[in-house]
């Protein structure tokens, strides 16, 4: 027991190093002819410049923030200052793993384009290897961190067993750094990126009829730019925030187990040694993903999530069997046994795939519902748009019921500590599933190189097959981040009625039943902050686009430049002003319910956030990429109806299929993930104020 408390931070160690092995080898891989090279160059100036500027916005906050947990009073405990530097280590480490992702991205796009001339299958290493450096950077920057301060509080600063509690109290200031890190990149990031894709597309596609990814298009560069602050760095960030608040809220529930009393750790340091094996399982699964010319990629991209999963539920058992009491443990009442703790983790998995495989089926081309919206493109741009918000309003029924099955079976085995377990089994093997997403914006990018750069047709054919793929993969990554969402914040907010000794909520009360109506209605208010920072910023791109073409002779035709430095500047500046009020909305809220109200109204709160919070998520997600996907349809030979009519590429139905994923874009990748973020760092900043408010 005493040497497992070492195995986060080795598997942390070990992550990074691979991260390392995978940085260095992309690195080495062709990097294309000069033309190439320098439309990567572009998108990686503007991805590292937006990065500096928003890292400088944040660093204030941060600064803001760290006072002000080091200046509290924590029922007279000295933690304080351990939870104040717990929340900066968490808010430097989510930075980071966006940082190493995107710095690896903006290098493996250029490079997936060179390897797409040789084949299929070199492309795909090429991407994957670029993802897997983000995926085994956030998992390994997370267990790093927290395995690292749970050493040094447990051996160093609150030494023995009398002082575990604080210990692991002061661990929950590294979840809030991540936490807030990650709202912040998904919704700055969120921004950037719709507002160059709405006036990439809607002016340049629209109003001149040009191709994807054209290089006339002044918006190109800012969209291509927008893939990585939104999916790589927004992504990493969201993943990580979950992947932390999973392991602590575990890790705050195991205080409750009644050996604790006893001196035996097993229930805590648990958590901590799945996700360690989590990581290994995901190291292992990357090097399965293979692929031969004329092959399908998404068979390789499943082989190594899946196989990662399953070797991963094999390992929880072994752990559980060496970790938990022989006796059994008592958790809420409720003695549980290892198998217990092993059931729940493998539904926590199981419920993690079948949420993502439901996701797919809503946003795959071909499916049912995607072919009722390519479908209801024929009569217009309203009866696109209406079948899209019924697509994405259906799609809401079975995750939800997915979930409650999940929790209501893992409670059963295990109270909700099993609850906790199976959150973290959901995320436990967060590195190969970040590495199959973060592969989507890489071999997007390429694409857009290998168009802007006029390579043969056969590249554009290859890099295309990858990016339909990854569009995929997105769905169902995006379908996975909410449902570890619904189950993280489940666990959060049970470890903050333990800390808060809340034994139940009754919803009769006034001020419960207030504290759940503010709650239902924070995603919405949210949410409309964010559509209106992404309109707003879009007017701005649309009208310089249109001013372009207007003003600079010859850039219809190809014989002028178009001034894509300036597209780049106007979503950089308008993500970075508008990100603040959203993220100001998540961390003040509950301080404010909880020190005005008291814990009972909080808990409240955090029920109405977290329930409308994951619906809203799923919706709009699910609603955003059935619309992609609609207008994806009519790309190549056009989409056939039932009746045998086929509506071409530059037909009025395509056209309505394009505004329908304009509506969508702010809705999957603004709006809709940055709620999985909203529910958990409210639940995290309620846990952190926990023993101020705590009801006597």
């Amino acid at each position: 027991m005493d040497q497992l408390i070492y195995a986060a931070p080795a598997a942390g160690v070990l992550a990074l190093l691979f991260a390392f092995w995978k940085t260095n080898w992309v690195n080495a891989q062709d990097a294309g002819d000069s033309r190439m090279q320098e439309i990567a160059g572009e998108i990686r100036t503007g991805a590292m410049a937006f990065l500096a500027r928003e890292y400088k916005v944040l660093a204030l906050f941060v600064v803001i923030v760290a006072v002000l947990l080091a200046g509290s009073n924590m029922s007279g405990e000295n933690r304080t200052p351990m939870i104040a530097a717990s929340f900066v280590i968490g808010a430097c480490a989510s930075g980071l793993a966006g940082y190493f992702g995107m710095r690896v991205a903006t290098a493996a796009n250029v490079r997936t384009t060179a390897a797409a001339k040789s084949g299929l299958s070199q492309a795909l290493d090429v991407a994957f290897s670029g993802g897997s450096v983000m995926g085994m950077s956030v998992v390994g920057l997370a267990l790093l961190g927290l395995g690292g301060l749970y050493v040094v509080y447990t051996t160093v600063l609150f030494p023995g067993q009398d002082n575990l509690t604080t210990a692991i109290n002061a661990l929950t200031g590294f979840s809030m750094g991540a936490s807030s890190i990650a709202l912040f990149a998904r919704v700055g990031g969120g921004i950037y990126t719709k507002a160059a894709d709405v006036g990439a597309d809607l002016v340049g596609k629209v109003e001149q009829g040009l191709p994807e990814d054209d290089p006339r298009n002044p918006a190109v560069i800012a969209d291509n730019v927008g893939d990585n602050v939104g999916d790589v760095a927004g992504m990493g960030a969201d993943l990580f925030e979950s992947f932390v608040g999973a392991i602590v809220g575990a890790m705050v529930l195991g205080l409750g187990a009644s050996v604790i009393a006893e001196g035996d750790i097993g229930p805590v340091v648990l958590p901590l040694a799945i996700a360690a094996a989590g990581t290994i399982c995901s190291i292992l699964g990357t090097f399965v993903v293979k692929t031969k010319e004329g092959g399908n990629p998404q068979h390789a991209l499943d082989t190594g999530a899946f196989g990662s999963a399953a070797v991963m539920a094999a390992a929880t058992f072994a752990l559980a069997n060496a970790l938990w009491p022989e006796s059994g443990a008592e958790v809420g009442g409720q003695l549980v046994q290892a198998q217990d703790v092993g059931i729940a983790t493998v539904i926590g998995l199981a419920t993690g795939v079948a949420v993502g495989l439901i996701t797919s089926y809503y946003c795959s081309m071909g499916k049912g519902p995607v072919n009722s919206i390519a479908g209801q493109s024929k009569t217009g741009h309203a009866t696109n748009i209406i079948a899209g918000l019924g697509v994405g309003m259906q799609s809401t029924a079975m995750p939800i019921i997915v979930i409650a099955f999940g929790v209501v079976g893992a409670a059963y085995f295990a109270g909700l500590y099993g609850v906790a377990i199976a959150a973290l089994g959901m995320l436990s093997t967060t590195g190969i599933q970040l590495a199959v997403d973060a592969y989507g914006p890489i071999a997007d990018n390429a694409g857009g190189i290998a168009e802007m750069s006029h390579q043969e047709s056969n590249v554009r054919e290859r890099t295309d097959k990858l990016d339909a793929v990854g569009n995929t993969t997105a769905a169902i990554g995006k379908g996975f981040a909410i449902g570890s969402a619904a189950m993280t914040a489940l666990a959060l907010f049970a470890a903050f009625a333990q800390q808060a000794n809340i034994t139940g909520i009754d919803i009769s009360k006034p001020l419960v039943m207030s504290g759940v109506f503010v709650g239902g209605m924070l995603p919405f208010l949210f949410s409309s902050m964010a559509m209106k920072a992404v309109g707003d910023a879009a007017m701005d791109m649309i009208e310089e686009v249109r001013r372009q073409f207007r003003e600079i002779p010859g850039l219809k035709e190809g014989t002028a430049k178009p001034d894509t430095a300036r597209c780049v500047d106007i979503s950089t500046s308008a993500a970075i002003k508008r990100m603040v009020a959203p993220g100001l909305l998540a961390v003040v809220t509950p301080v404010a319910f909880g020190f005005v109200l008291g814990a009972e109204a909080l808990g409240g709160l955090l029920a109405g956030v977290t329930v409308t919070g994951v619906l809203m998520a799923i919706f709009m997600s699910n609603a955003g990429g059935a619309w992609d996907n609609a207008k994806k349809s009519f790309e190549g030979g056009g989409f056939k109806l039932p009746s045998g009519e086929i509506l071409k590429k530059g037909s009025e139905a395509h056209n309505a299929a394009v505004v329908g994923d304009t509506v969508g874009d702010p809705f999957k990748d603004t709006a809709g993930p940055s709620l999985n973020i909203l529910v958990k760092l409210m639940s995290v900043v309620a846990l952190v104020i926990a023993p101020l408010i705590a009801l006597q």
